[in-house]
């Protein structure tokens, strides 16, 4: 097959394991900064052009989408759509998750655990907001936030009501969520693929610090999922139409809890908690799929 993998870094982890699993298993591999791509649009023969060359006719993308990127990336990956190639995760589910009020949404609609959230655009509403998801301490997010950035707790009522007019009083749009104390700042990143959870591990935040990201000084470990764990991170990638995709679980007093599903999962932290081979999983489901020209289909609503 000949695939094309969308990265604005050749020497990033994630790209080169990608990279090295296709072609040992056969395949032809480019790598392409998204960033540099530019768009023929027309009704008859939509191409995409890099370096002022006309790219080739690609059996499967395999998009790695930045967030900072998202929606001139996926103005590419739709295009290569239109060609007929396979994309891996489809654009309209990398939009769909990169939203994280709109994914709040489409999980909570189809009955996925999730903590209390609020959302509001008026300051008027800020007390009952709080009260809503229980009061504090609660998680303030940005929505346009990312790796644990623009997240922040607040223990009193009295601070999350100046952190909330702060953030509102500069436009910008916030969740507001329950803190889920008994999680002891620590979270499951469950890998997803082709429908299945391949790989899991546990992430615990570095003392004193309640996001357990690893890009703030988390660490990470292997974790044996429970059936219900296994099953709410299937439901949430199906819920997002994502076939490769990272879902983040929180253990809760009244079950696991969805904090976000991630379109363009790292691999490096995964494959070094689990020592599971993940890149050569997502080739291998590319294969599967022996998908034809034109076969991409947008799958979920919303």
């Amino acid at each position: 097959m000949k695939i094309a993998i969308l990265s604005r870094n050749k020497k990033l982890y994630s790209t080169r394991r990608l990279e090295e699993a296709a072609i040992a298993r056969g395949h032809e591999v480019d790598i392409i900064d998204t960033l540099h791509c530019y768009m023929d649009i027309s009704s008859n023969k939509p191409s995409v052009r890099f370096h002022g060359e006309p790219l080739p006719q690609y059996d499967a993308i395999i998009p790695r989408i930045g967030a900072s990127v998202t929606f001139y990336g996926t103005a590419v990956v739709r295009q290569f759509e239109m060609m007929g190639s396979f994309s891996v995760n489809e654009s309209v589910a990398i939009s769909r998750s990169r939203d994280k009020l709109r994914s709040m949404q489409l999980l909570s609609r189809k009955g996925i655990g999730l903590p209390r959230t609020g959302f509001a655009h008026s300051p008027d509403n800020i007390k009952d907001l709080i009260s809503n998801v229980g009061g504090a301490p609660v998680v303030i997010k940005l929505l346009e936030g990312t790796q644990g950035i623009g997240v922040v707790l607040a223990d009193t009522n009295k601070a999350a009501e100046g952190i909330i007019e702060a953030f509102m009083g500069i436009k910008a749009n916030i969740l507001v969520q329950e803190y889920i104390k008994e999680a002891g700042g620590a979270d499951i990143r469950c890998f997803v693929v082709g429908g299945k959870v391949v790989a899991a591990m546990k992430r615990q935040g570095a003392p004193g610090e309640f996001r357990s990201n690893l890009h703030r000084g988390g660490s990470a470990t292997l974790v044996k999922l429970t059936s219900v764990e296994r099953a709410t991170a299937v439901a949430a990638a199906g819920a997002m139409g994502l076939n490769v995709c990272g879902v983040d679980l929180l253990r809760s007093s009244h079950g696991p809890v969805v904090m976000e599903v991630n379109s363009s999962p790292g691999l490096e932290g995964i494959e070094a908690a689990t020592s599971k081979d993940v890149a050569n999983m997502i080739i291998e489901f590319i294969e599967n799929k022996k998908s034809k020209p034109h076969s991409t289909k947008t799958r979920g609503n919303g």
